[in-house]
């Protein structure tokens, strides 16, 4: 809660900004405008289908993985080799934005993963994304994509270990504190259902927000052309699971849980979502109060000044899942550096605005503020390389 200063100094920021912004001004219009129409572009491509399977997702990691599982698997005393690699390349199966990520991380987070394992897979989530890769690669050139792969798993895992290197004491106390825990769990069905039921719902999350691919051709087009019979079908099957393996008072619990991170989550996404629409506009847009023809010029060549900028940028735009393929190509188009463009798809899909506000309340500002500066530091230096090794 916020003491009186803080409530202070916030409402003199609102007044201020409500006495001196000049909203006739058309870009200022235009900008608000666009900080809405993110809002609602959101709203109908992502809460519906991949951000409210999420929650109900990360509900049922509170309810009904137990504690032991998660320190058995991702724990401080679980193998390093098996937690991190786990975590680093989920994002193969999860093709999901650096948003709807959150509440599948606070699940396994508040449930007692070592925050090494649990950040590798909040940056990997989003970043490890098989047919965003393969629509880079055939966009932007397979060079770019088969850095772009590499990049991200490389980065999942050297980033989740420095957060648990830099954290190591206090998040070594936090798993103490789980290990003390007596936990008194009836079990109602065995593993082997406990399995088809987690599997059910991420097979819901993958088909629901499967996209369409650029060419209309193989695997992913054919997929994508029945995504919503197995959905329903895989929806069906979820509801007849829960009729006759789970007890009326586990669903209300399972409940009640999927609520409380809706209601922790969601709003500081909003916020979120109407800054970044306000300053940057809709991908693929142009809009916002930041023109894209000044990204593009900070960009431009390979030096250390226009990595690190792309990696700010990409840091703070929202990214859904696969427009930054498109996005990139604009900015390529607009004079942008093959460094710099790495950099961005290093650093953009894992990490926006939105997604920064609600790590912030699971992780606080030291650990957020961390692992921000670490993914800019890492994306900045790997499209310094790239672009050096490319020209």
């Amino acid at each position: 809660m916020m003491n009186k200063l803080q409530k202070l100094l916030l409402y003199l920021a609102v007044f201020w900004a409500f006495y001196l912004i000049p909203f006739e001004a058309s870009i200022i219009q235009e900008s608000i405008f666009e900080a809405f129409a993110l809002a609602h572009y959101y709203a109908q491509e992502h809460v519906l289908f991949c951000l409210i399977p999420a929650f109900f997702i990360a509900g049922a990691i509170a309810d009904f993985i137990s504690q032991e599982s998660v320190l058995k698997y991702f724990g401080g005393q679980a193998k390093k080799w098996l937690s991190y690699s786990v975590a680093s390349v989920s994002g193969a199966i999860l093709a999901v934005c650096s948003c709807t990520i959150l509440p599948l991380f606070a699940g396994i987070y508040k449930r007692g993963a070592g925050i090494g394992p649990a950040i590798a897979f909040l940056y990997s989530g989003p970043a490890i994304n098989v047919l965003a890769i393969i629509l880079t690669a055939r966009v932007l050139g397979w060079q770019l994509g088969l850095a772009r792969a590499v990049g991200a798993v490389i980065f999942a895992l050297i980033i989740g270990l420095l957060m648990a290197a830099i954290f190591k004491e206090s998040d070594q106390q936090r798993l103490d504190n789980f290990v003390q825990m007596n936990e008194d769990e009836s079990e109602s069905r065995s593993g082997l259902q406990n399995i088809i039921y987690f599997l059910t719902m991420i097979l819901i999350l993958i088909f629901a927000t499967w996209t369409e691919p650029e060419q209309a051709v193989g695997i992913w087009q054919a997929v994508y052309n029945v995504k919503w019979y197995l959905a329903v079908g895989l929806l069906v099957l979820l509801f007849v699971q829960l009729y006759y393996w789970f007890k009326k008072e586990e669903i209300s619990s399972w409940m009640n849980s999927t609520w409380e991170f809706a209601e922790m989550i969601s709003p500081l996404l909003l916020v979120g979502v109407l800054i970044a629409g306000f300053l940057m506009g809709r991908p693929g847009t142009g809009g916002g109060i930041i023109p894209e023809e000044w990204i593009a010029r900070f960009v431009g060549g390979n030096s250390l000044g226009a990595n690190f900028t792309a990696s700010i940028l990409g840091s703070f735009m929202y990214f859904a899942t696969l427009t930054e393929v498109p996005i990139l190509e604009g900015l390529l188009g607009l004079g942008m550096g093959q460094g710099p463009a790495l950099a961005l798809l290093l650093a953009g899909p894992a990490l926006s605005l939105p997604n920064m506000l609600v790590i912030n309340s699971v992780l606080g500002l030291k650990k957020t503020s961390v692992f921000v500066i670490l993914v800019i530091i890492m994306s900045t230096i790997a499209g310094m390389i790239y672009g050096n090794l490319i020209i």
